[in-house]
């Protein structure tokens, strides 16, 4: 800012300059004046001094005037909406108004004298240094883009224009900045830009219906054919399911009459044989001990065969499972795993289970021979525990062990071979109307569930 004027010389001052000028002057350069003379003089400066007086008052208020405008001036420059920075060829900034102060997060007192690069964005100032260089050139006022940065770690954009100018005695050049905070503006350009793209993807997403739809009525052309379609096959899974049930009943009688069979032929004939050859070893005592040790040998070998019948029928068909009921014939099939395969197995059941029909038994037997012969086989599990408890209208097995865990659903999608497997497990438990499921976690170990209604089915499982 130029500094202020300063006031005119006084009627007073005037008047002490002139006499000390008179008074320099030699004493015979001054004229001899008469009385008209001197009465002259004096009107002249009489009337002069009421000519300075007036010409004081003119430049009183002049100086109110320059004062004013100064004043609004200085308003108009600190409070423009657009800070003004102005900088010289070194990039120092040397004067700021207070909305250039406020934008760059300054006093405008410590913003003098600092570089401007300092506000400056890095990847701007490429830009900016292009800028300047044009605008110091001398080519004319120019603008441009930039990122700048504030003294509390903030940053917006600005739309800077200067142009270059120098000093009234040719000093060095200097330019004002014109900045004006564009945030607003690139925020609506972005909005712009937004709504574009959205405008194109909702083009996008109408071609998307019109073609779905075009699919949509390609599909109702053939809606007939599929419901056809699908009720034939909805038919063809139920006959599959009454399939499955049916081949499953059938197969468990042909078990039972395998067993029976086995137990009530083949298992007594055996019997007979060992009797009869520990009546020849007793009679031939007197025999030679060759004689003895065949018979004993063939002894041994026919209790072997008779034991391997007793397994097999147990595991087609346990007659104690007919004979006693659901809970002595899986302790019989426990017992005989325990031995075999060391593994500790603890059964729990409540006593009116042995009323279900023998269908129903068959079931819970069968889901629990399967699932701890798998348990015996691929947990490596140390302990097993049977439960078989009493639900609201139904009945509970549950088959615990404690060993490594697996896929359940990979398992029952899987095909499975040998015994009944968990699909026939599934397949047996929903044959009369009850629930399968697995579960098992790693360190958790695996629960077989079964629920089975305590009313039989309508059609009574087949």
């Amino acid at each position: 800012m130029s500094k202020k004027a300063s006031p005119p010389d006084t009627a007073a001052g005037l008047r002490r300059r002139a006499e000390a000028r008179w008074r320099e002057r030699p004493a015979g350069d001054i004229p001899r004046r008469t009385d008209a003379d001197t009465q002259r003089l004096l009107h002249e400066l009489e009337v002069h001094q009421i000519e300075l007086e007036m010409q004081n008052a003119e430049l009183e208020r002049a100086r109110g005037e320059v004062e004013a405008a100064l004043e609004k001036f200085t308003d108009l420059y600190d409070f423009a909406p657009v800070g003004y920075i102005s900088i010289d060829q070194q990039g120092v900034i040397q004067e700021v108004n207070l909305t250039g102060a406020a934008m760059l997060g300054v006093v405008r007192s410590r913003l003098l004298q600092q570089r401007w690069q300092r506000f400056v964005s890095p990847t701007s100032r490429p830009v900016v240094d292009a800028f300047l260089e044009t605008v110091f050139a001398g080519s004319g006022p120019q603008a441009c883009e930039a990122l700048l940065l504030t003294a509390t770690g903030g940053s917006f954009w600005a739309d800077l224009q200067a142009s270059s100018s120098a000093g009234p005695r040719g000093e060095q050049k200097w330019c004002r900045l014109a900045v004006s905070d564009i945030a607003a503006l690139k925020r609506g350009q972005e909005a712009q830009r937004q709504v574009e793209s959205l405008a194109e993807a909702n083009r996008e997403a109408n071609q998307e219906i019109a073609r779905r739809r075009a699919v949509e009525a390609e599909l109702k052309q053939s809606e007939q054919t599929q419901r056809e379609l699908l009720a034939e096959s909805r038919e063809l899974h139920a006959q599959l399911r009454r399939l499955t049930h049916r081949i499953l009943m059938v197969q468990e009688e042909e078990r039972k009459q395998i067993s029976r069979q086995l137990h009530d032929e083949i298992s007594q004939i055996l019997v007979g044989i060992n009797v009869q050859l520990e009546a020849l070893t007793q009679t031939a005592a007197i025999r030679p001990r060759d004689l003895r040790r065949r018979i004993a040998i063939t002894g041994r070998l026919v209790g072997q065969s008779i034991r391997i019948v007793h397994r097999f029928a147990r595991e087609l068909r346990p007659a104690v499972l007919d004979d006693l009921g659901l809970v002595p014939a899986l302790r019989s099939f426990v017992k005989e795993l325990t031995s075999r395969k060391g593994l500790r197995i603890h059964i729990a059941a409540f006593p009116w289970v042995e009323a279900l029909d023998s269908v129903r038994r068959t079931v819970l037997y069968r889901v629990a021979q399967e699932a701890l012969t798998n348990v015996a086989r691929h947990a490596h599990a140390r302990h097993a525990a049977v439960r078989i408890l009493k639900i609201p209208g139904a009945v509970r097995l549950e088959i615990y062990d404690d060993g490594k865990s697996f896929s359940t659903e990979r398992a029952l999608s899987a095909k499975r071979s040998g015994h009944l497997g968990l699909l026939g497990m599934r397949e047996r438990v929903e044959m009369v109307g009850g629930r399968f499921s697995i579960a098992s976690a790693p360190g958790e170990g695996t629960t077989v569930t079964a629920e089975i209604p305590l009313d039989p089915p309508p059609g009574g499982g087949n």
